[in-house]
């Protein structure tokens, strides 16, 4: 079978590494690299032994399929004319700014028979992949997505920049719609919002508390588990499992004696995971894990934790001013 021919559109910070996954991926032919920023492509390019484009269009005659890593704002523009054109793509989370502009990605994806499979790169994580055989009745998640301030991404505040990634898990964990929410947060370094709390009580009874900042001087990635004779642990950044269940063994205070299993996977690579099932979703025709519709059911829930922090924050700016 030829190889697939790709390109990638939008080299920045994470576009570079998209680039250089595909060079190394030996069913990839890497035919171009664009971005407005013609010192940007020319550098990826040369890199990874491909060639630069100022304007994306000229590169979609070329290929078969491409990675979007544009900024936010302009996914729905850039992913129309590739959707368009026929093209297979693979589209950075968020996947769009706006629901009706989901739907509409959605729509061409559909009549063109096109794979649109969104970047929620921590589906990957292979932590997270061998939480699934452990997974029973989750009853309460804890998440923690804290990271150094860094001056990128900040087209949009902190719940579509980060939150959406455990947003996007923990909807794949739980499989049930959300009953309730309460949700907080504030701008910090920024003019939106830079840390969030949000609490979800879904219709099975299971609770999700979620907390993300991107103003820390650490940076924290962690999700807790819990259900019925078993707490999972993942750290995301070690790729780290860990596993305790009790045993029918008691220690000196009558308490159940713990039994705990921790793996690490940190060889492995999510990036390049995420982009090799892409690449194998084109080959083969087959369903993204993360398509279009598991991309706006986390932007839906992202818009609306940020309505209610919005909410909150109005309510509470009206009772001080008062």
């Amino acid at each position: 079978m030829a190889k697939t021919r790709i390109g990638v559109i939008g080299v920045g910070y994470l576009g570079k590494f998209h680039a250089q996954k595909y060079m190394a991926n030996p069913e990839v032919e890497l035919v171009g690299v664009a971005d407005l920023n013609p010192a940007y492509a020319a550098e990826v390019a040369h890199a990874c032994n491909t060639t630069p484009f100022s304007d994306y269009r000229e590169l979609l005659d070329q290929v078969d399929a491409v990675s979007v890593v544009v900024p936010t704002s302009l996914h729905h523009e850039v992913a129309s004319v590739c959707l368009l054109a026929g093209k297979d793509v693979m589209l950075e989370k968020p996947m769009t700014t706006t629901l009706a502009e989901a739907d509409a990605l959605i729509a061409l994806a559909g009549q063109g028979q096109r794979i649109l499979q969104v970047g929620h790169i921590e589906r990957y994580n292979p932590a997270v992949l061998a939480m699934a055989e452990h997974l029973t009745q989750p009853l309460f998640i804890e998440s923690h997505r804290i990271h150094v301030f860094k001056p990128r991404g900040l087209d949009v505040d902190v719940v579509l920049d980060l939150m959406i990634h455990d947003i996007d898990i923990i909807l794949s964990l739980v499989k049930s719609p959300i009953a309730s929410m309460h949700a907080v947060g504030m701008p910090v370094f920024t003019k939106t919002t830079d840390i969030a709390n949000v609490r979800l009580i879904f219709a099975n009874g299971c609770t999700a508390n979620l907390t993300v900042s991107r103003i820390s001087r650490e940076n924290i990635r962690r999700l807790r588990v819990f259900q019925p004779n078993s707490f999972l642990a993942v750290d995301y950044g070690k790729k780290e499992l860990t596993v305790i269940k009790p045993t029918k063994e008691l220690d000196a205070n009558g308490m159940p004696q713990e039994e705990i299993t921790s793996s690490c996977y940190l060889p492995q690579d999510a990036l390049e995971m995420e982009l090799s099932d892409f690449v194998k979703n084109v080959r083969n025709r087959t369903q993204a894990k993360v398509s279009g519709r598991e991309g706006r059911l986390a932007l839906a829930v992202a818009q609306e934790i940020m309505a209610r922090i919005k909410a909150h924050a109005d309510t509470h700016c009206q009772l001080f001013n008062g």
